[in-house]
């Protein structure tokens, strides 16, 4: 084959902005070239191996946590919390009610509740260790010791309203760093509730509607350690941010549809839930409060301005169908201090384990 003079000097070789100034014909000859002796090459063997490097966060499900005995069973399972030893306790539709697992999965104890309307929603624990369950049949917070003491309640069991002593499927609480409590009235208002460490109400702010301050479905709610309020708008796809006056502070619109908050030590944000989505009615869920299933299931991890640290995606799960690693309507998430997901589900009626591979 005889070269373009231009390629004559093989000891020097050619820059590639000096290839694309040659004429067209003389630029094919010669990238031909260049691919044939890269071809030779990597053949003999000679060209360095493809660098198998993976910076993601894997996370696979431990098939065996939890360890059930055979008379406790689970059912929707919207509430998690772990707690500073890393036992994890769950908020489900059955009773036990409350059910605490330890970090291997052993079940440790259980806490009964028997009235009949009585339907669990998000669980907390506040810096004291106190437990606090959100009751959205009921219409109630309730603040109860770790031993399961009631120390406080706020709203009006049994009746629902839009008032300082009532809720109306009140959906999740958080707590200030000065202790000041809030609660997101989510289901029946559209409104965060603000009340002082010993339950006083101070003010409420928001309503329905699509606005900025406004709610449709404020499903779940966090508080970092600077006072700022994360507030999951399930049904208008967003997370807005708040001062502790209900001044808004940001909004992150489409990322995801919010389910459920939880919030680190380090103020990282992790919010479970599935990807923005319109709203759709389903004939087979015709009282679903987003009106229709999840397209998919998925976690992210937030910095406080709303930058994605980490986005995770699980199989969506056929209804009682679900393998070992689906989710079916996640509903919840929290993380221990090793940096397990336990995740919570209500059609899928269970809580997983999610362990990251680095």
């Amino acid at each position: 084959m005889n070269l373009h003079p231009d390629l004559l000097p093989a000891k020097r070789p050619i820059p590639w902005r000096g290839v694309f100034e040659l004429s067209l014909p003389t630029r094919f000859v010669c990238l031909s070239a260049l691919a044939m002796t890269a071809v030779r090459l990597a053949v003999a063997g000679e060209l360095p191996p493809y660098p198998r490097v993976n910076l993601a966060t894997v996370y696979d499900v431990d098939p065996s946590w939890p360890r059930l005995p055979a008379d406790v069973h689970l059912a929707a399972v919207p509430g998690i919390a772990v707690d500073h030893r890393d036992n994890v306790w769950i908020y489900t539709r059955t009773n036990p009610t409350v059910q605490v697992f330890a970090p291997d999965g052993r079940y440790l104890f259980g806490w009964r509740d028997d009235r009949p309307k009585a339907a669990a929603h998000f669980l907390r624990i506040d810096r004291e260790g106190n437990v606090w369950m959100a009751d959205v049949g009921l219409h109630v917070v309730r603040k109860l010791s770790s031993e399961g003491k009631p120390l406080l309640t706020l709203g009006t069991e049994g009746e629902a309203g839009e008032d300082p002593r009532h809720f109306n499927k009140p959906t999740d609480m958080a707590f200030a760093p000065n202790g000041d409590i809030f609660v997101s009235d989510g289901y029946g208002n559209s409104r965060v509730v603000h009340f002082d460490r010993r339950g006083r109400f101070i003010k409420a702010w928001g309503r329905l509607g699509t606005a900025l301050g406004e709610f449709s479905n404020p499903h779940s709610i966090a508080c970092d350690s600077k006072g700022r309020l994360y507030v999951a708008d399930r049904n208008n796809v967003r997370v807005q941010v708040f001062n502790l006056n209900g001044r808004v502070l940001d909004v992150w619109q489409n990322v995801l549809v919010p389910w459920g908050i939880w919030i680190s030590p380090k103020d990282d944000l992790w919010v479970c839930g599935s990807s923005p989505m319109s709203w759709r009615d389903d004939p087979k869920y015709p009282c679903a409060p987003l009106g229709c299933p999840p397209k998919d299931q998925l976690f992210m991890k937030f910095n406080r301005e709303g930058r994605v640290l980490l986005h995770w995606t699980i199989p969506k799960g056929e209804d009682d169908h679900e393998k070992p690693g689906d989710l079916n309507w996640v509903h919840s998430i929290a993380l221990d201090s090793r940096g397990n997901v336990y995740l919570g589900d209500i059609i899928g009626k269970r809580v997983q384990k999610f362990m990251p591979q680095h």
